[in-house]
């Protein structure tokens, strides 16, 4: 059987949405027809980036937490149950992918009362406590990475690596740190160095206080030239690190936030970040080492599984939120400074993790099964 038509059901936070996306480009690239069933706070948005890359999408209604409200939980299922049913019927697809979180169920039972196989993707090494319930109903689920947590899936599971955009594919073979350096200078009109070691720090899109008050104040304690620094503040953070960096001695650029994560990853040599499933995945393509520090309050502790199986390959190192002190970010740079070699193998051995073929590897093996 030739795969040609997707339904993909994403919910949630771009964790779940964007490696959704980055199949459904996939899966467009290969000749097929693919759809996004959208549900969450932030479907609407998605939807219209979605659209913008040329997929098609159609939004859910919203399916809140049950225990906060049973009567819209159930207005919110019978509702999204029943619009899928529909798009089923019209779209007719060959099968619908799951993509992780309680978002996709009316989805999965539309799929289900229509006959459709299921089959999920978990972006975590530690697979999630909606994609295990779920289990029951798929044909196989693909993880990101290997699975920490296999006793409680109920279907057969197969590692074929997180999707990621097409554009940090791309970069990730072929942008080399000075060329990355020279366009954020010309964007940003800074004079960084491509000859000098370079840091970066995120602590995701919304930014974290510590990443921002613990590194300036560590980096400052170094106090030397012989380093530069990118730092994404996150939203509404940037004023307040700005402040934090006013009598640096070294080269920096710090924004908000980025839409050419590649450059700035393909300019960095050590990286200071959560252990969400696509910034793993993003640091393994780049081939950057990184000092992984789990967010606390993720679901299951999901995030330290994903910097475990980092350090697990002497890819980085893991480092709990409540140590990153001034003083043990001071020591780990000074230590990344001092043995160079040893940081750059760290990132060698990131990259032969890497999965860049994730995307087809997946729609690879619903065809097989399918077939």
């Amino acid at each position: 059987m030739k795969f040609e038509k997707l339904l993909i059901t994403c919910g949630g936070t771009g964790g779940h949405f964007y490696p959704g996306l980055a199949i459904a480009k996939a899966m467009q690239k290969r000749g097929g027809q693919v759809k996004l069933l959208l549900a969450g706070i932030h479907a609407a948005d998605q939807a219209k980036i979605a659209l913008d890359q040329g997929v098609g999408s159609v939004i859910l209604p919203v399916v809140p937490v049950p225990k906060k409200s049973p009567v819209r939980y159930l207005f919110g299922l019978a509702g999204g149950f029943f619009l899928c049913r529909r798009e089923i019927k019209s779209f007719k697809p060959q099968a619908l992918l799951g993509m992780g979180s309680f978002t996709s169920l009316p989805a999965i039972l539309a799929a289900r009362s229509r006959g459709v196989p299921l089959y999920l993707h978990d972006g975590n090494a530690k697979v999630g406590r909606a994609n295990r319930m779920l289990s029951r109903f798929a044909r196989f689920l693909a993880g990101a990475f290997p699975v920490v947590n296999p006793d409680g899936i109920r279907c057969p599971v197969y590692v074929t690596g997180m999707p990621v955009r097409q554009t940090l594919i791309d970069a990730s073979g072929g942008l080399e740190k000075p060329a990355a350096v020279a366009e954020l200078n010309k964007i940003y009109g800074t004079d960084l160095d491509p000859e000098l070691p370079t840091v970066l720090i995120f602590g995701g899109s919304q930014g974290a206080a510590v990443f921002n008050a613990a590194l300036p104040e560590g980096l400052l304690q170094l106090n030397s030239t012989d380093i530069q620094v990118l730092h994404l503040t996150g939203a509404n953070k940037l004023e307040s690190t700005l402040d934090s960096y006013r009598d640096a001695p070294f080269r920096r650029l710090v924004i908000e936030k980025t839409e050419r994560m590649e450059l700035f990853l393909a300019a960095a040599d050590i990286v200071f970040s959560r252990s969400g499933g696509s910034t793993v995945a993003e640091l393994t393509l780049f081939g950057r080492p990184a000092v992984l520090i789990p967010f606390p309050f993720a679901a299951e502790d999901h995030q330290r599984a994903n910097a475990e199986y980092l350090a697990g390959a002497d890819a980085g190192i893991v480092l709990d939120n409540y140590d990153l002190s001034p003083g043990r970010s001071r020591d780990l740079l000074a230590d990344f400074l001092a043995d160079r070699e040893r940081w750059k193998k760290r990132g060698e051995n990131a990259e032969m993790l890497a999965r860049p073929a994730a995307a087809d590897d997946l729609l690879e093996k619903i065809e097989s099964d399918l077939a």
